[in-house]
């Protein structure tokens, strides 16, 4: 863990020997986080995110053997962005975490997850993101825009973008919502959905999620606090902690040294 001052939220960098056994401990650490916020307060929140590590922790999630100790009727499930593509379409987060894990939950209600709307449900991504920030203001506390998230799981592009916040990218300078409707992403499809950058900073921990050497740059580069502009990863934090979970070829050799106390 790295070094922190009085009131500084604590940053762990874990590193796993490959993508298979980070998904797998994602799950793990996700059902732990799970119980133990369970045990002193209730509902929980946690934010999911798409992507293969993301998708391939949430099956390793619907397979773990403590899955069904986690009282899911308490469990709020939401997204962190979302490609805007019509209800049901196999590239969005929300299809592919159903698919994954949420279908397979018996005792979630449907009403405690939270998608953002489709196209077709809303006219433009602007339109979606309006909604969407409606229903987190409804379940949010009294003068928050949103709910504290126990947990926001956000995946990370080679370009060092998390949820759909991309390098020198408009939606980088939204303020004064939690959430902005993208057009022109540099990664397809050219419209989405996204939390911003204020959104994600009231989560309790935020867990970013990295495999292969083709985001090694990337993790260097945001874990030595570049940039927003350069690395949007840089720029997220959870109230309380911060963890990096990624697996040895996305660590790299650039990972700055005084994370490596972190590693595990």
């Amino acid at each position: 863990m790295t070094a922190a001052g009085p009131g500084t939220p604590a940053r762990l960098v874990v590193v796993h020997p490959d993508a298979g056994v980070l998904a797998e401990a994602v799950a793990s650490r996700l059902v732990t986080r799970l119980l133990d916020v369970q045990s002193v307060r209730r509902p929980v929140h946690v934010v999911l995110t798409g992507g293969t590590v993301g998708i391939a922790s949430l099956t390793a999630l619907a397979r773990h053997p403590a899955r069904d100790a986690v009282d899911w009727s308490g469990v709020h499930v939401w997204w962190g962005d979302e490609r805007f593509l019509a209800s049901g379409d196999g590239e969005r987060n929300e299809t592919q975490a159903r698919a994954a894990l949420l279908d397979h939950l018996p005792h979630l209600p449907p009403e405690n997850v939270h998608p953002m709307p489709a196209a077709g449900a809303a006219a433009t991504p602007e339109e979606s993101a309006t909604a969407y920030a409606a229903t987190l203001a409804e379940h949010a506390p009294d003068g928050e825009q949103v709910p504290a998230f126990d947990v926001l799981l956000l995946g990370m592009g080679p370009d060092g973008h998390v949820a759909s916040l991309f390098p020198d990218h408009p939606g980088l300078d939204v303020t004064g919502t939690p959430t902005a409707g993208v057009h022109g992403s540099p990664k397809p499809p050219p419209e989405r959905v996204t939390l911003t950058f204020e959104a994600i900073a009231r989560a309790r921990q935020v867990w970013v999620v990295a495999a292969g050497a083709e985001k090694a740059p990337a993790v260097a580069s945001a874990l030595a606090g570049a940039p927003v502009r350069e690395t949007p990863a840089a720029a997220v934090a959870g109230t309380e902690a911060t963890l990096w979970l990624v697996d040895v070829a996305a660590a790299g050799t650039g990972t700055p040294t005084e994370t490596d106390e972190g590693r595990a």
